[in-house]
């Protein structure tokens, strides 16, 4: 079990994914100061599930992914960061606020890829992109994936047009294969409901 620093955000971090933020509260400042300083910057993100991303008084969820910090510019009275998702994991203990979120996490093992697995991954990667090209949403249907098929797997995860609480759904997968599946139906199921709309 290790304690780190946490930033809740409203949204999702699968592993194998870009995580760009804006960061301006001074206490987030403060720990991306910090993180500097480490051979191997890393935090956890975790889902609001409800509340306020600042001034705290959130409710946040258990299971989150670890972001290992990439890049960091800054700005007027910002910071622009890139962080990469890395490893999931579980809140054991939310620690004191000061100066910034912290918790004692337990690491989750990684999924394991499985040949067999292919044709699934295949059949999800269509779809989503097939879903994306209808819809408004925050990726293009030809967004890039990567060619390594667990890193691919999560990644069509993360840009499936889906809600925040669909993804922590995908987050808190225990196989591929059941990721997979998840991610064919809910991302089916917000099909139909933009059709119907």
């Amino acid at each position: 079990m290790t304690a780190i620093p946490m930033f809740p955000l409203g949204s999702v971090l699968f592993p194998y994914t870009p995580l760009p933020l804006r960061v301006f509260e001074p206490r987030y400042l403060t720990m991306i100061g910090q993180l500097l300083d480490d051979d191997d910057p890393q935090f956890g993100v975790v889902l609001i599930e409800r509340g306020h991303e600042v001034g705290g008084g959130d409710r946040r969820s258990g299971i989150g992914t670890l972001a290992r910090l990439v890049s960091v510019t800054a700005g007027a009275e910002v910071l622009r960061t890139v962080a990469v998702g890395t490893q999931r994991f579980t809140v054991e203990r939310w620690l004191d606020d000061d100066p910034y979120p912290r918790a004692e996490v337990s690491l989750l093992p990684h999924l394991a890829w499985n040949e067999a697995l292919t044709p699934l991954r295949t059949e999800a990667e269509a779809i989503v992109r097939r879903v994306l090209s209808r819809v408004d949403g925050r990726w293009d249907p030809d967004t890039e994936i990567s060619d390594d098929p667990l890193a691919a797997s999560w990644q069509l995860a993360a840009i499936a047009p889906l809600g925040e609480y669909d993804q922590f759904t995908l987050l808190q997968s225990t196989s591929v294969g059941a990721l997979l599946r998840q991610v064919i139906d809910l991302t089916l199921e917000a099909e139909q409901l933009w059709s119907a709309g």
